[in-house]
């Protein structure tokens, strides 16, 4: 598969446990995935492990030779607008440990959910903060290091980005560097309130993703029905076509220009027999692009 190719590579999120090289690869393997999403740590705990080189290049080289494209997704403890002094630490320092991680691992982003301020009152403070302590997390990345993917979260509460609109506050904060991309949850964005189930939805979603922060930074895309109705600003996800979503804005998604290059990664109920049949489905619909 080369790197001009037109339309999306899918994948699902892999579990690691008995190492990333031997049971994140065999699952990709399982599932045919193209595509893969890992946790480089705890992803419900602050604990930041050292690499193990050797296991590193064995995962590395073996992504490589199957040719499967990797991605970590951050804990989901981090929470960059946070008014509690330790929350805002450590999620720095997950945030930076996640990008550091990516890289070892030849993964090309990190994705990390966009927040809360917790408090409607600290609003503002939140992406002070932001600024101050992640954009010099970013000033040290390279061309070649993993993009930092923001994930919009279900709106709930006083989520920094309850509409995709809210995203240029995020991209304003962290200077809209060059290394900031966006990785768009389905179930997150319904949940908030976009319309991706009616028809043409979808497709009026993604175009206003475009217009909002470049084609370009759309990097990365979650693709999980939801057991809820549009705009219950609930995050549970569910198995495609099982949910409030429907098949039909799938194959919109897959059409659409600004996934061309933005990988389709399944975060589902189930593992291998459920995510190999739902790659499938996907793969039915890709097929059938011109």
């Amino acid at each position: 598969m080369s790197s001009t190719r037109k339309l999306p590579r899918l994948g699902a999120h892999t579990p690691t446990s008995g190492g990333m090289a031997k049971r994140s690869i065999a699952y990709a393997q399982e599932v045919k995935a193209e595509a893969i999403q890992v946790f480089a740590s705890n992803p419900r705990g602050w604990a930041m492990p050292d690499a193990n080189f050797e296991v590193d290049k064995l995962f590395r080289d073996k992504a490589l030779e199957l040719d499967i494209e990797t991605y970590v997704h951050a804990p989901f403890l981090i929470n960059l607008g946070s008014p509690t002094p330790a929350t805002y630490e450590n999620s720095l320092a997950s945030t930076a440990y996640s990008l550091k991680r990516a890289s070892e691992i030849g993964a090309k982003g990190v994705v990390v959910h966009t927040g809360s301020a917790v408090d409607s009152t600290y609003v503002d403070k939140a992406w002070k903060q932001i600024k101050k302590g992640v954009v010099p997390i970013l000033s040290k990345l390279s061309q070649d290091d993993p993009w930092l993917l923001l994930e919009p979260t279900a709106g709930q509460g006083q989520s920094l980005v309850k509409k995709l609109d809210d995203l240029l506050h995020y991209f304003e904060a962290l200077e809209w560097h060059p290394k900031v991309g966006v990785c768009l949850d389905t179930c997150h964005v319904f949940a908030a309130g976009h319309d991706i189930a009616k028809k043409g939805g979808m497709t009026q979603t993604l175009d206003l993703l475009v217009e909002l922060v470049g084609i370009e930074r759309i990097k990365l895309i979650h693709a999980n029905d939801s057991m809820d109705v549009c705009g219950a600003l609930k995050d549970r996800h569910q198995n495609l076509g099982d949910g409030e979503i429907g098949i039909k804005p799938f194959e919109e998604l897959l059409a659409h220009p600004a996934v061309k290059g933005a990988p389709l990664i399944l975060e589902t109920p189930g593992m291998e027999p459920k995510h190999g049949e739902e790659i499938a489905l996907l793969s039915k619909m890709r097929a059938k692009i011109k």
